[in-house]
This record gives C-alpha cells, sequence and structure tokens, in this order.
C-alpha cells in the first residue's frame, strides 16, 4: 500500500496543477467570504470525487472551515493536514494577473503563500482514501481567515488540535526548500484617538491634535523595539485629520506586535497598551482593540522528532531539508499552543509571498506531497501512546 500512495502521488503532477489553477483563479481576500467559500466548493467538489467525507462548519463573519476526514484503523487520534484558502489580496487582482506559468515556475494570487498546501493536502487525502486509509485518522482542515490572524476559524483549529496525534501545516516551504519549525507570534492592535476639530488659522488654540497625539505615541511604540529578545513593533498604517486647515479631531493607526517567547506576550502587551491608552496632549482620547492574534510556534521534543522523520525522508530523495525560524506567522502556533506536535512550512517551494511576483516551484508539487505522505506512512509504525 505504502509505495501506491507514493506512486500514485507521483503520478498526479498535472492534475494537482490543474486543480492550483482553479482556486488561484478565484479571488478570496480574507474578508471576500463569498471569494473565499468559492474556493471552498471547487475543494468540496473534488472530495466528491474522490469519496472523501467531508462536512462544511459555518462561520458568519469569514469563510467558513471544512473538514474533510478518511478513516483507517481504531485509532482516535487523528493526523491533521491544515491550510488557509484566504489571500490579501484585494477583489479583482484575478483579473489583472490569473494563474501564469513560466520557466518551471507558476504565478497568481497565492500561488505560494498557500493555495498549493491545500491542493497537496487534498491529494494526499485522496491517496489514503484510494489505498486503504492509516492508522489514524487525517483530517485535512481548510480555514478562510489566517492572513488576518483567524478570528472566525481559531477555535475551529485549536479543538481539533487538543485530539491530534500530531500536525503538518502546508504553508510554502522556503525558497531553499527548508521548512518552518519556529515562528514568532504577532498580535494585531487597532489605536483610536479622538480630539477636538478648530479651524487651524483663526481658532487654532481651541483645537486638540489627535495627530499630534498619535505622532507621540508612534515614537513610544517603535521604543519598544528589542531585537535581541525577537520583539518588534511596527505602526504599519495611519490615518486622521479633515483638511489641511483643519486641527485633527481624529487619527488611527494600525500597529503590528511580534515575539518570540510566551512569557513575553502580557509583558509587551501591557505596555503597548499603557502607550495606546495614556493621553499627552490634552483634551485627547485614546483606545486600543485587538484585531487578530497568532501564538509562536516553539520546537518540542516530540515535535523535533517528527521534523527528523521528515528530514530522513526528504533525505532519501536526495533533498536536504534544515528547519528554519520564520518571524512570520501561522495557524501551526494555535496547534502547538494545543499541545500537539506541529511541523510548518512543508507545502511547495515558493517565494515572494504577499507580492504581485510570487512564485512557487512546480515541480515541487507531488514532491512535496510525498515527502508528507511518506512520513504519515512511516508513522504508522510507532505508538501513539510514547513519543510521537
Amino acid at each position: 500500500m505504502d509505495e501506491q500512495i507514493l506512486e500514485w502521488l507521483q503520478e498526479q503532477q498535472k492534475n494537482m496543477l490543474a486543480l492550483l489553477e482553479d482556486i488561484v483563479n478565484i479571488d478570496s481576500n480574507s474578508y471576500d467570504k463569498a471569494g473565499v467559500d468559492r474556493v471552498g466548493a471547487r475543494l468540496i467538489s473534488f472530495f466528491d470525487d474522490h469519496g472523501i467525507v467531508h462536512q462544511t462548519i459555518p462561520l458568519d463573519t469569514h469563510g467558513d472551515a471544512i473538514r474533510a476526514v478518511v478513516s483507517g484503523g481504531e485509532s482516535n487520534q487523528p493526523i491533521i493536514l491544515c491550510g488557509h484558502r484566504d489571500t490579501v489580496f484585494p477583489k479583482d487582482e484575478v483579473q489583472r494577473r490569473p494563474f501564469s506559468i513560466a520557466d518551471g515556475k507558476a504565478f497568481g494570487p497565492g500561488v505560494a503563500d498557500m493555495k498549493p498546501g491545500l491542493v497537496i493536502n487534498a491529494f494526499i487525502l485522496a491517496a489514503f482514501q484510494k489505498f486503504g486509509g492509516h492508522p489514524n485518522p487525517l483530517v485535512g482542515l481548510f480555514t478562510g481567515d489566517e492572513e488576518i490572524g483567524s478570528p472566525a476559524s481559531r477555535e475551529v483549529i485549536l479543538a481539533e488540535a487538543q485530539k491530534a496525534r500530531l500536525a503538518f501545516n502546508s504553508e510554502p516551504s522556503r525558497p531553499s526548500g527548508n521548512i518552518v519549525t519556529r515562528r514568532k507570534g504577532g498580535i494585531f492592535c487597532h489605536c483610536e484617538i479622538i480630539g477636538v476639530a478648530a479651524h487651524s488659522g483663526g481658532f487654532f488654540e481651541d483645537g486638540r491634535s489627535a495627530i499630534e497625539e498619535l505622532a507621540r505615541k508612534v515614537q513610544a511604540l517603535h521604543a519598544l523595539t528589542d531585537l535581541d529578545r525577537g520583539i518588534s513593533i511596527n505602526v504599519g498604517l495611519v490615518n486622521g485629520g479633515q483638511s489641511v486647515n483643519t486641527v485633527a479631531a481624529e487619527a488611527h493607526c494600525g500597529i503590528d506586535i511580534r515575539y518570540r517567547e510566551i512569557p513575553d506576550r502580557d509583558a509587551i502587551m501591557a505596555k503597548v497598551r499603557a502607550i495606546c491608552e495614556a493621553t499627552s496632549v490634552s483634551g485627547t482620547t485614546s483606545s486600543l482593540e485587538i484585531k487578530g492574534e497568532f501564538y509562536p510556534l516553539n520546537p518540542t521534543e516530540q515535535s523535533q522528532e517528527l521534523f527528523g522523520i521528515y528530514q530522513s525522508v526528504a533525505a532519501a530523495d536526495n533533498v536536504s531539508v534544515i528547519g528554519e525560524h520564520s518571524g512570520g506567522c501561522a495557524d501551526s502556533g494555535f496547534i502547538a499552543a494545543a499541545g500537539a506536535p506541529v511541523i510548518c512550512g512543508v507545502g511547495p517551494v515558493g517565494g515572494n509571498y504577499h507580492r504581485p511576483d510570487e512564485w512557487m516551484q512546480i515541480d515541487s508539487l507531488a514532491k512535496r506531497a510525498r515527502f508528507i505522505a511518506r512520513t504519515i506512512l512511516t508513522l504508522a509504525a510507532q505508538p501513539t501512546k510514547t513519543g510521537l
């Protein structure tokens, strides 16, 4: 059975590329629920074609979660294949630059991050379904809001991870071919400042500038960055004011917080909150809201063991893989927080994520699917009570 699964996956390169083209050519910004759900509908069609049991978990504000299951032996500890259907690109991006191929690479919105990961997860499920399953159930979890911190699907992921033996998150492999074994945590915040409007010439003294208050906060927030500890604060969005000759009555900003170690989370968040809620310009008021949050991914003994198996599988195919640290966040942090060993970035090789020139290496589609599948097959011989 093992070789049948691997041989079948190797033969699916063309079919994988066709499915990838279909879902890349569907706009699916995180806030475009209809688009994200259209990607889900295409995957559901694939599951139906391959006899894979699936369910849709409705979510009101963002794309629904899809759970596809391949049963096997009597173990009730699932192995999770995780991935997100949303992208950072705006609606109509596909019309501007649809899926294309050149020089052994595929291009298009989400062609690396992370629609090919969805494709290989779907085909791995199909392979095990076709050839008899696995001692552990295989659960494919296809969510729709990762790019904004998974606010709607986080509880779905945590609930699944709490039951899991282990997990693979099929975010793109690095351009080097390496995978991700460590990620930073991230918090995305919105700070709102209210001032008092006034004519900036005739009645300047009556005004209370929200923009001045914001400028002071930006300086204080950026000063919290401590690169030696892996902590960074970036005010990446600012807006405010009504006109050049009006003292600004409102201003707001978006704040990105990154940290490496879980104990640092509360400490740095308390400092950010203190800056954002304090008043330095008399007559202004400020508030802070957390819009999205990721947990860090840090190696454990079990996740390192899982990576070692994956690394050996790749080496048997003459591919050297190293585990890298990424400053980017992912749903793998939620899985790790729930106690399940997880490795990330096991999707096809790609680069320039979130950019118009984002790319995926075409010949890595079937190859990376086989690496995950062989790792899963290797795990079949290992007990679930100890180690992995």
